[in-house]
């Protein structure tokens, strides 16, 4: 597969420092197990596939937002569950009836 280069990416991206943002979101979404949406037939790093999905247009700032506030919602809900789970096991220790 032919080389991404940051000239690749400023064509979609016009602000150098915005584009850093968007790949290292991005690179730490995928690391984490973001589904790609790009073919990764070469198994590319994280870093490089997020550069090969803006330069392809295939991301941006809104859908990173997404992917950022469905995974913070993720981890409330499982810190809420994790947190009812040790009520219902401390209640139940101490020996009262809920």
């Amino acid at each position: 597969m032919a080389r991404i280069t940051v000239e690749d990416c400023l064509a979609v991206v016009d602000n150098r420092f915005d584009l850093v943002l968007m790949a290292s979101k991005r690179a730490r979404q995928l690391a984490g197990g973001a589904d790609p949406q790009v073919d990764n037939p070469v198994d590319d790093k994280p870093t490089v596939l997020a550069l090969r999905e803006i330069a392809a247009r295939k991301v941006d700032s809104n859908l990173i937002e997404t992917v950022e506030k469905a995974e913070r919602e993720r981890a409330e809900r499982e810190a809420l569950e994790w947190a009812a789970a040790e009520v219902v096991d401390d209640d139940f220790k101490s020996g009262d009836d809920l």
